[in-house]
């Protein structure tokens, strides 16, 4: 799975970026440019996927395509797709990764299942002290909350609990052999869950892969119970997780001194930020808030005329747009491709 999202990634950024431009996409760099090129090559899904994917590891596949010649790379670092690797990344199945809206959250999500799972599964089976599977205090804060609200000593919330999983899980678009990855990683009284290992084993392949597998099932199911009221357990234990301020903090506060009229300028010193921050700042809103009006910076004409260019060059590279393209700054050429061609 690891090598079909690499080939993905490296198709939708084809002659555009460097081969680092990928990595830093699945780790989930908070960068201006990162930023950008989620919103311009259409990759949310896999942001931060891997926040702690070994760059060695990423080195190797890269590595690896080099040698089924599937790309080709400059010293430069930038690449370029082959047929081979085209055709292999056309034939990659279509996952539904959710990177953008949960960014690790999915953990948090199932540290909570899981520490519930057990908690009343030890409380069936009448045993009142266990270890935690979870060592983390807030989990262990909001799982003992979580069961003195919903009454769990009256030996119902485990059956309803039970009843919404099996719901979820029979309409998620997943092989049942994903799903049950779920039902492995859980614990119990005298029922301990499959390491990364055992599972990989298991399914023969490698453990990064296992674990990709499951970050998928989690988002599909979060997404799920985010989007209807069908399940109420499950939708309070994913409460907060999906995020919703898409851009960064500090964007925000750009953003909100630009709603008051400040210039640029003007904010670049009440800020005390360079001048080209405050610019990734506004591209960023440019291209995750709807109502954020280029205007200001960029004519209708203009847009146009950038989109054009991108059309008849095949490319969004900010270098050969800014050639082409007279009289527009990097600035304005990186505020019309966020915003999209409208």
């Amino acid at each position: 799975m690891f090598h079909q999202i690499l080939l993905q990634i490296f198709q939708k950024l084809n002659n555009e970026r460097t081969i680092s431009a990928a990595y830093h996409i699945l780790r989930g760099k908070r960068s201006g440019q990162t930023i950008q090129d989620i919103g311009l090559f259409q990759l949310h899904k896999y942001f931060g996927l891997l926040p702690k994917l070994p760059r060695k590891t990423f080195d190797e596949a890269v590595t690896s395509f080099l040698q089924y010649s599937w790309l080709t790379m400059q010293q430069s670092g930038h690449y370029s797709m082959k047929k081979l690797g085209l055709q292999r990344a056309a034939q990659t199945p279509d996952f539904l990764f959710d990177g953008w809206h949960y960014r690790g959250n999915e953990h948090v999500f199932f540290a909570r299942f899981s520490l519930i799972v057990q908690s009343l599964s030890y409380q069936s089976a009448g045993v009142r002290s266990f270890s935690p599977i979870s060592r983390d205090t807030n989990i262990q804060s909001w799982v003992r909350t979580f069961l003195i609200e919903h009454n769990y000593q009256d030996g119902h919330l485990q059956q309803r609990l039970l009843e919404e999983c099996e719901q979820v899980l029979s309409v998620l678009p997943l092989s049942d052999a994903n799903k049950q990855l779920v039902l492995y990683r859980l614990s119990g009284q005298s029922l301990p869950g499959w390491t990364w290992q055992q599972l990989a084993g298991e399914r023969q392949e490698t453990v990064l892969d296992c674990q990709l597998a499951f970050i998928e099932l989690l988002h599909t199911l979060l997404n799920e119970v985010h989007e209807t009221n069908d399940y109420p357990l499950l939708g309070k234990i994913a409460e907060g997780l999906r995020v919703k301020a898409l851009v960064t903090d500090s964007a925000q506060q750009t953003a909100h001194l630009y709603e008051q009229g400040y210039s640029i300028e003007q904010i670049v010193q009440i800020r005390k930020l360079k001048q080209s921050t405050i610019e990734d700042h506004l591209v960023e809103l440019a291209m995750n808030e709807p109502n954020f009006s280029i205007g200001p910076f960029v004519s209708y004409e203009e847009a146009e005329k950038v989109w054009q260019a991108s059309k008849h060059y095949q490319t969004k590279k900010l270098k050969t747009l800014h050639e082409v393209v007279e009289g527009m700054s990097y600035f304005q050429l990186r505020l019309v491709l966020a915003k999209g061609e409208v």
